[in-house]
């Protein structure tokens, strides 16, 4: 299965809250966060074929037009499926990836996966019926590795067109 990771400026590792409008981009390659993930993605056989990244202030400037491009990146690329995540407990972050994930498989057909705290509870709430959420700890949390988990599995079941209503109930919001 090939993936790809939509991260913030933060987890990507180009600079904090202060460079929140860094314009969309990516790399072939994992990157950030991406990479402690590594173990458990040569686990489940998942090959990273991108990470795109995007500050969440650029973002919240140009929603539509950054989600309608990161669904053609996604598209282009030929992704099994797109996580967006982990948001962990930054806020705009979290907007961020339940809207992108909701215009992904909206406009590119693509399985989408959201990841993030229970302190995104805006997003959680204004997207949770047309987005899967994964729940996730917030930054230093405890429960990491699960639920990094949850969120690779809940990718493999969404492309692999399985029923996810049960696996949804127990690990998304």
């Amino acid at each position: 299965m090939k993936i790809i990771f939509l991260l913030d400026q933060i987890q990507a590792g180009l600079g904090g809250k202060e460079h929140g409008d860094q314009p969309l981009g990516g790399q072939k390659t994992a990157i950030g966060s991406v990479k402690m993930f590594e173990k458990l993605l040569k686990q489940k056989e998942i090959d990273v074929l991108a990470t795109i990244y995007c500050g969440d202030d650029y973002y919240l400037q140009n929603p539509k037009e950054s989600s309608l491009k990161i669904a053609a990146m996604a598209q282009k690329l030929g992704a099994d499926a797109v996580l967006c995540g982990p948001c962990f407990n930054y806020e705009k972050y979290g907007e961020m990836a339940a809207q992108t994930a909701q215009i992904i498989e909206e406009k590119v057909q693509i399985p989408a996966v959201a990841a993030m705290s229970p302190e995104c509870q805006q997003a959680i709430e204004t997207y949770k019926d047309q987005v899967t959420i994964v729940k996730m700890p917030k930054k230093g949390g405890t429960g990491l590795t699960e639920a990094m988990n949850d969120m690779l599995t809940l990718c493999q079941m969404k492309a692999a067109h399985q029923e996810i209503t049960a696996f949804a109930e127990q690990h998304c919001y």
